[in-house]
């Protein structure tokens, strides 16, 4: 009985030797031949091939389901931990605000009864219109946009435009379709504004730069990188508190303001109505020489002695 095992394991170890020798040769000419299989017969070779993979699918799935239960118990626990977490957070947030809620009412209740006592005049109301930012014709020496809505829509020439961020600027000419807004960075605006916690009082005079200047600034106020500057409500042009920006640059050169809008992605804007008349009135609008719509009134016309043409 020896004799016949030790014959055969003398054949085979050859054959393995010689098989472990050359298996990536094997492998090469098993790709070729498959290559050249798939050429002359695209079908047999896409069922073999779909065969395979309905075989294997199922077993590759049943594999995979113990790693996948386990992920997802990895996961759960994790997000249990988060939550525990985030929920103490809430809860601390939670009182934090119930303590800011009631200070609130306390100060709304506090104002309501002052407003009574001082008969304070109550603000304007504010409506607004959305629109959509259409064109840029500003150049080299303008900052202007052009938003689809104009008087038909409820669009009026003074109007503050405004974003999330805070304001961009300001309708300066409004046609029955479209408006043109005038930026807060070009050299024509000019905007009374309060710098830092002071509230101290400036003018933002743009100069067609990213950061417009800060104006008739007093002397011997501390103002440093990072004060908000807002709208202080004087001339009439704009409500008090909108924002604007923040101090940029302070040297004995010029003080600098970098405005909250993002001027490269400004889409939509919101012609915010105040009904604040002051310095943006139209002329003669003050002796009411315009009609509704902006129009000059044509009754006038003959004041001179000049006969009114009839149409024919």
């Amino acid at each position: 009985m020896k004799k016949p095992s030790g014959s055969i394991s003398h054949i085979t170890t050859p054959v393995r030797a010689w098989a472990h020798r050359f298996a990536f040769l094997l492998l090469v000419a098993s790709a070729f031949g498959l290559m050249l299989l798939g050429k002359a017969d695209a079908v047999l070779v896409e069922r073999a091939r779909s065969a395979v993979t309905d075989a294997v699918t199922p077993l590759l799935d049943a594999a995979s389901r113990p790693a996948d239960a386990i992920n997802d118990m990895i996961e759960s626990l994790s997000e249990l931990a988060d939550l525990r977490g985030e929920n103490a957070l809430l809860r601390r947030e939670n009182e934090r605000l119930r303590s800011w809620q009631a200070v609130a009412q306390k100060l709304e209740a506090e104002s309501t009864a002052l407003r009574r006592l001082t008969r304070a005049v109550p603000e304007s109301s504010l409506r607004f219109v959305t629109a959509r930012v259409v064109g840029d014709p500003g150049g080299a020496f303008a900052r202007s946009v052009l938003v689809n809505a104009g008087v038909r829509d409820g669009v009026a020439k003074g109007q503050a435009a405004i974003t999330s961020d805070g304001l961009v600027g300001r309708v300066a000419e409004a046609g029955m379709q479209s408006a043109r807004v005038l930026l807060i960075t070009d050299i024509n605006s000019r905007i009374p504004v309060l710098v830092g916690t002071g509230r101290d009082r400036a003018i933002l005079a743009g100069d067609n730069s990213a950061q417009p200047k800060l104006l008739y600034l007093a002397p011997d106020v501390d103002v440093a990188p990072g004060d908000k500057i807002i709208t202080s409500g004087h001339g009439g042009a704009f409500p008090p508190g909108l924002p604007v920006g923040v101090v940029s640059q302070v040297g004995e050169g010029a003080l600098r303001a970098l405005p909250f809008a993002d001027w490269g992605h400004l889409e939509y804007l919101r012609l915010a109505d105040y009904e604040l008349s002051g310095v943006l009135m139209p002329p003669g609008a003050r002796d009411g020489t315009l009609s509704a719509d902006g129009s000059h009134a044509r009754e006038n016309e003959g004041a001179k002695g000049e006969p009114q043409r009839a149409e024919r």
